[in-house]
This record gives structure tokens, sequence and C-alpha cells, in this order.
């Protein structure tokens, strides 16, 4: 298979999206998009995006607004709604209804995306992300990305010790090549977090949707009625099977799957397991 082509996305904001596509060969069926999550990039998918661009899809995976090589936010503005606005802009510019896979932060972009261009949005795959994910899970996840985020790492084989602290679960790889994707080395030599320390901000306030009877995610997950996958890691401390459930009340239709020996991130944990149930949810849409 071809290698992937970098895009650029502007915005209706002016920032810019970079991404990968892969063209897939099958014009009959829907282009896919995937959306990592908070502190991740477009490289976070494993072999997911290949698999689903050898099935015939035209795939796209970005880098949301202050990670990876997209730009900055000049204004600092990492709320939910800005990253919602870039994603209609991907879906102005692929041009035609797209299945979206996102993985918690992308997941919520999606989800509320799914409601607010109902017409461009075929199918929604949530990667460990539903309206109300535990506040201790987000606690941990914002504890580990506020560390070292300044001071950085002396070297990959740091930051992967990290890691593996962070996620004892996962064993530790032996091939770094994959970590570097998600640093950048700076001036000094020193390794940081690929994306605008600027992100965890609004993360660590108060945001409108944390006030109770007033949640954009919650109102869209009543108001979803195109095909929806819920894939939850089992180990994780984010979406536990109370938060799965409570998901599944609000979209009885949805399609759900545990996997057993994955955290939040299930497409790093199990991605074999994580590939198979996508493309096997991606090819029932297929017909």
């Amino acid at each position: 298979m071809t290698e992937p082509q970098t895009v650029i996305i502007k915005t209706a904001s002016g920032l810019q999206v970079v991404g990968n596509q892969w063209r897939g060969g099958d014009p009959t069926v829907a282009p896919v998009v995937l959306a990592h999550g908070g502190g991740q990039t477009r490289h976070a998918w494993g072999s997911t995006a290949r698999a689903l661009a050898a099935m015939g899809h035209r795939v796209l995976t970005i880098d949301l607004r202050g990670h990876g090589d997209s730009d900055w936010a000049p204004d600092g503005d990492y709320s939910v709604e800005r990253f919602v606005d870039d994603a209609e802009s991907v879906l102005d510019w692929i041009g035609r209804p797209v299945v979206w896979v996102g993985a918690s932060l992308g997941g919520m972009t999606g989800l509320i995306l799914s409601t607010r261009r109902v017409d461009d949005v075929a199918a929604l795959i949530l990667v460990d992300i539903t309206p109300r994910p535990r506040p201790d899970g987000v606690e941990r996840i914002l504890a580990f990305m506020s560390g070292d985020v300044e001071r950085g790492f002396a070297s990959l084989e740091e930051a992967a010790d990290a890691v593996a602290a962070y996620q004892p679960h996962r064993p530790r790889p032996d091939d770094l090549s994959g970590l570097a994707k998600n640093l950048r080395r700076g001036d000094d030599g020193r390794w940081r977090w690929h994306w605008d320390p600027a992100f965890l901000d609004i993360r660590r306030g108060t945001d409108m949707a944390d006030i109770p009877g007033f949640n954009p995610a919650e109102k869209a997950a009543r108001e979803l009625t195109l095909p929806t996958l819920l894939v939850r890691g089992r180990l994780s401390d984010l979406v536990t099977e109370a938060e799965a459930r409570e998901f599944l009340a609000m979209v009885p239709h949805a399609e759900y799957l545990d996997v057993v020996g994955a955290g939040h991130m299930v497409a790093g944990d199990r991605n074999d397991v994580f590939t198979h149930a996508v493309t096997r949810f991606v090819a029932k849409l297929d017909g």
C-alpha cells in the first residue's frame, strides 16, 4: 500500500490542521476520519488507518488544533466548541458524509459534530469517551499531562519510563520510534510533548459541560440516530462500566465493545482487537 499524503486543511478560524490521507480505491464507500485524544497526535492510530484504506476507504487522520503539526491557537482557545468548529472545516474539505472515529477529546468532538452536521456524519465510533466521564479519571490524565510539560525529558528513554509508570498494564516498548512521533525536541535538546501547554488551562477550570443541566455532549447523545459504536477499555478509569451503561441508556441503538486488557488508550493497548472492531463495524455500513 502506498504511503499516506500529508495534507493541510485551513479552518474557518484561519488555523491550519495537518493530516495524513490515504486515498483508498472505492468511491462508493464513506471516507473515515480518525481524531485522536488530548495530548496525542495523528500517529496514535497504529495500523487502523491502513486497514481501513485497504478496505477501499479514503482515510484521514488529523492533528487537532494545538497538537502535532497543526497550528497552536494564538488566543489559547482549546474549548470543545473550537475543536468542533475545526471539525466542521474538515467535513467541508472532504465534501462527503464521513464515518467519524474519535478517541476521548476527538470522540467528544465527533459526538457534538454529529448532531450539528447531521447530513455530513454517516456513523460515529467513540473510543473510551462518553458525555460524562469519571472526574477522577479525568484528573489522573491531566496530572500525567501536567507533569514535565515544561521541563520535558532528557531522552526518549526517560519519556518512555514516565509513560510506563502511568500505564503499568502496557509493556514498555523496546522500539521508541512511535513514542518519538508524540514528542518534539527543543533547541535545548530536551524532549517535550507535541502539544500546546495552554491546552491544559481550560481543562482545569470550570467548563460549561461540567454544569448540571448544560452538557452539550449529553444533549447530542440523546439526539443521536446514526449508527454508533462505543469502544471502552476495560481497565479505563475514565469510562467505567457505569459510564458505558449510562451512555447506552441515552443511545439505545448503539453497539458496545468492552476491550479486555486495554485502558483509556484502547487503540494503543490492544490495536489488533480495536482495528478488528472498527473494520467490522465499518464493513457493515458498506453493505
